[in-house]
């Protein structure tokens, strides 16, 4: 928890799975080291998730123990391979195959995943643009592994532990080294960008009015994007808010975010470009927020509603990813959660877009941790797609990342108003290796875990003696 935002103390990565891997490494047998992993993969969800608490309350507990269990083949495996040199590729191989999991939508969602804990440096974050977030997590695993082995090497070795800290050396150098080998992406065309930030307004139509207030006093650009629940209205059906919207996009285009029932009571989010010409453009936002915004199986776990602030009523996703286009401009547009899914930045990429761009609300985790360890997501999704990246934070982290991750804005939740940023817009058929070959390097995980729990269960991997 400590390697993400608020704390920022990224460099931890690098060593904090050292102390678990020694206390699984050192324990009597295969299976007390799973269940010491299942409660490391519990504590660690707990950790990483504690701001959901006053949403889904007890269900937290339930969360982290369920998908803690994924954790208990990592502790396994520690202790099963000792201080053989195949843990380095078997153990990281093991955590990536787990965070590949449990970021499928019907399991929930990939937030914290420990790659997106070195989103501050964008040398080391380059290494996103070859293999995703996935490769920034194995590399780091590898790490924490190589480390073991140098601190508890075999009796033969000497040579394991200088060959432990050359390997962790290594690993640490790999994303300076694609950062210097990597050119920045073409610059197609440059633009202007305004994220317009009111801060927490709990009325909808206050919240209007200031969205509307900021940006009329916003300076020029090319592009105006409002936060998540930006309009409370439903925009076809209120004459009145269509009006002003039209009457703020004869400055520039605008991208706002209706949260609001359709005329059969259903809700649903969705981002609406609208245009000068008073023509506009709608994406749905197609990946829900377990128990924010639906209940899973509400059947058995409804009843979550009535003590926390759990969804009352399941939203209606989207279809899924699609692009707009403006000006000249294409772009990706993603609502809020949807930014921890990796697949859905190159989805939009691969349909032609030329800028990323999130709107978000946090409003409900205000004080928590959660605004800036979701505005670092951003970061990640710009470096693996080669892609600027932006967000428009109804109350905050309002951020912009160029193509290669680099900070560009940052607007906390403390501060209200606007910023402008200026954007490298590269061509549409730019594309990073990532964004060419997709998830391999969780695959190949997958692959390699299943191989090793396959070898063990034959007998062919011998247990350390």
């Amino acid at each position: 928890m400590l390697t993400f935002p608020r704390p920022g103390l990224s460099w931890l990565a690098w060593v904090i799975l050292v102390p678990g891997l020694l206390l699984m490494r050192s324990a009597p047998g295969v299976r007390a080291a799973g269940v010491r992993g299942w409660w490391f993969g519990a504590g660690y969800l707990m950790a990483v998730l504690y701001w959901t608490l006053p949403n889904i309350g007890p269900g937290l507990v339930l969360v982290a123990v369920v998908f803690g269990l994924l954790w208990a083949a990592w502790g396994a495996a520690a202790r099963w391979l000792g201080s053989s040199a195949v843990a380095v590729i078997v153990l990281p191989s093991i955590w990536v195959a787990i965070e590949y999991a449990r970021s499928w939508p019907s399991l929930g969602g990939p937030w914290g995943l420990l790659g997106v804990s070195q989103w501050s440096h964008p040398t080391i974050l380059s290494l996103a643009s070859i293999g995703g977030v996935w490769l920034l997590s194995f590399v780091l695993v590898a790490a924490n592994t190589a480390i073991v082995l140098a601190v508890r090497p075999p009796q033969r070795g000497p040579w394991v532990r200088a060959g432990g800290i050359l390997l962790a050396l290594l690993l640490l150098a790999a994303g300076p080294l694609t950062y210097a080998a990597r050119t920045s992406p073409p610059t197609e065309k440059t633009m202007r960008v305004a994220l317009v930030q009111p801060g927490v307004v709990h009325n909808p139509p206050a919240r209007f009015s200031a969205g509307e207030r900021i940006t009329a006093q916003t300076p020029p650009a090319d592009l105006i994007v409002w936060g998540e629940s930006s309009v409370g209205h439903a925009i076809a059906r209120t004459p009145d808010i269509a009006a002003r919207l039209r009457a703020l996009a004869a400055q520039a285009p605008i991208l706002v975010n209706e949260d609001a029932r359709d005329a059969e009571g259903r809700i649903s989010e969705s981002a609406i470009l609208m245009n000068p010409d008073g023509t506009h453009q709608r994406y749905v936002k197609t990946r829900l927020v377990p128990f924010g915004e639906y209940i899973p199986f509400r059947s058995g776990f409804g009843w979550l509603s009535r003590i926390s602030r759990a969804a009352g009523q399941d939203r209606v996703p989207g279809t899924g990813a699609t692009v707009m286009t403006t000006h000249g401009l294409t772009l990706g547009p993603l609502i809020c959660f949807e930014s921890t899914f990796p697949d859905l930045g190159r989805a939009v990429v691969r349909r032609g877009a030329q800028l990323l761009v999130y709107q978000s609300s946090t409003s409900t985790f205000q004080g928590s941790w959660a605004p800036p360890q979701h505005a670092s997501l951003v970061a990640v999704r710009a470096a693996e797609t080669g892609r600027p990246a932006v967000q428009a934070a109804l109350s905050g982290v309002s951020t912009a990342f160029d193509a290669r991750g680099r900070r560009l804005a940052w607007m906390d939740t403390d501060r209200r108003g606007s910023t402008v940023v200026t954007l490298h817009i590269p061509p549409s058929a730019s594309r990073t290796p990532y964004d060419r070959l997709g998830d391999y390097v969780a695959y190949l995980a997958a692959l390699i875990a299943a191989a090793t729990a396959l070898a063990a269960a034959r007998g062919r991997l011998a247990p350390p003696r």
